[in-house]
């Protein structure tokens, strides 16, 4: 009896790791979106909607982020990351990783501007000329790239200032560190709501989709499906909308905002830019 005992004992064990083993074998992906704000606002933005995503679609998800958004886009770019929120991956250069776009989240699209301060006594571009001038990080395409293309094109060369994320670029101009500022649209318009700070844009560019939801070629179309299908869907559940609305709130984003299907193509205005920008910020 105590040999049959033992016996079942280990065949229900072994069955039971079995069972389990396809479990602690579920990948963690890590999930890296751009700093659009300081690491804490970053964290409790993404933290809800990644939990959120990981238990309805069984895809585990993990956030990593960076001190800045170049930090962040170091480790995309070495492959130590399988999802993305980022623009940062479009020139002809990063084209060739084979990142895919699945999704974007709502919004109008975003312009560059170059803006002062309301009682800045600059008026024009050209008066920006061999002065400091803040910006996130060298990463940002909307908020970087675009304005310092625009400025080249015009032989106005400033002293780039890097803060690390927007709202230290605004602080930064705020203190009187800078003459000027390289931010998006939305960017500028929400810390004027939100502080009653009062900027003059300079110059406005074309316009560009926000950031795209992205999977490495490393990740299982059935994950990337799965995960996709959460995002997307995640503003139809009572649950999902409640976990948006706060998160946008947190960050001073529109409450209403939620997440949609795109695909490369809706992306081809970077691939533009990069066709003709000047090589420093290519």
């Amino acid at each position: 009896m105590l040999r049959l005992f033992i016996s079942g004992f280990l065949l229900m064990t072994a069955m039971l790791a079995q069972a389990q083993q396809p479990h602690s074998q579920q990948p963690v992906y890590r999930f890296s979106p751009v700093n659009q704000w300081d690491i804490p606002k970053t964290a409790a933005y993404w933290n809800p909607i990644i939990q959120y995503v990981s238990q309805q679609s069984g895809v585990q998800l993990e956030l990593k982020i960076g001190r800045t958004s170049a930090d962040t886009t170091a480790y995309v770019l070495a492959q130590e990351v399988e999802f993305v929120f980022s623009n940062h991956l479009f020139s002809p250069e990063r084209d060739k990783l084979g990142w895919k776009v699945f999704g974007r989240r709502t919004g109008p699209a975003l312009q560059g501007q170059i803006a002062v301060l309301d009682n800045s006594p600059i008026r024009t571009l050209e008066e920006l000329d061999k002065q400091d001038m803040v910006f996130a990080g060298p990463e940002a395409f909307v908020g970087y790239r675009v304005p310092q293309a625009e400025l080249l094109s015009r032989g106005v060369e400033v002293n780039a200032v890097f803060a690390g994320n927007q709202n230290a670029a605004f602080a930064q101009l705020m203190a009187g560190k800078a003459k000027a500022v390289g931010s998006n649209s939305a960017l500028i318009d929400g810390f004027t709501e939100k502080q009653g700070t009062k900027f003059r844009v300079l110059w406005t560019s074309e316009s560009y989709l926000d950031l795209a939801l992205m999977a490495s070629s490393k990740v299982s179309t059935k994950d990337v499906r799965a995960v996709a299908n959460a995002f997307i869907n995640m503003h139809k559940s009572k649950a999902g909308a409640l976990i948006l609305k706060q998160a946008s709130e947190s960050v001073g984003m529109d409450p209403n905002s939620h997440f949609l299907s795109a695909t490369d193509k809706d992306y081809e205005s970077y691939r533009r830019f990069y066709a003709t920008a000047p090589m420093a910020v290519r």
